[in-house]
């Protein structure tokens, strides 16, 4: 699952600039990501975590783990926006085989809740994730159609994510950070602090 987290993060080449809206954490097209949403996702994940043994895994905290929540919803939702464009179709029947193939490769469901745990993905998010995903392997799997090497096809998909983003003009508020665009993260800045913080139990 780690791996496929990993997928997620290194097709999230796009350009994050400031947010004028001060109620929002970030826009994606005409999509707004409210802060109270933002805050609502880094909650879920901290309860989650308050339930299973977290020893030896390698989890974000504080304004980390509200930069890494944001990035997830916007890289979901920019694949979200190029299957629409493609017309790509992502059936209930197919998330509800990849959600059991994913439960079963896990050991179980008690066991998928604490790698979902590890790999900092929100129960309330694992349908989004399980979509993303499926879409990132039809892409590929319609480029190797068309010819282009499986050696090329991440580069590919990469630039479809990155061409996607820039169309989209994507903005973030800028009390999360900053983008950078060689490591393809919200970087923290002197502000960053201040942005969504994990709300009181």
């Amino acid at each position: 699952m780690k791996k496929i987290v990993a997928l997620l993060g290194a097709l999230s080449l796009l350009a994050l600039t400031a947010c004028g809206q001060i109620d929002s954490a970030a826009t994606i097209g005409k999509t707004t990501i409210s802060q109270a949403a933002a805050q609502a996702t880094v909650d879920e994940v901290l309860a989650e975590r308050a339930k299973v043994d977290t020893t030896g895994m390698q989890i974000q905290t504080g304004s980390a783990l509200n930069r890494s929540q944001l990035r997830f919803t916007i890289i979901t939702t920019i694949f979200d926006e190029i299957a629409k464009e493609l017309k790509l179709e992502v059936s209930a029947t197919e998330i509800a085989k990849a959600k059991s193939d994913l439960i079963t490769q896990s050991g179980g469901a008690a066991a998928l809740s604490k790698n979902l745990v590890a790999a900092e993905i929100a129960p309330s998010n694992f349908d989004r994730y399980v979509r993303a995903i499926i879409v990132s392997n039809k892409l590929q799997a319609a480029l190797k159609a068309s010819g282009i090497a499986d050696a090329d096809v991440s580069a590919r998909v990469t630039q479809l994510v990155t061409a996607k983003a820039k169309e989209l003009k994507i903005t973030v508020n800028p009390r999360y950070g900053t983008w950078d665009q060689t490591t393809a993260e919200i970087v923290a800045t002197d502000s960053a602090g201040s942005a969504v913080v994990p709300s009181s139990k």
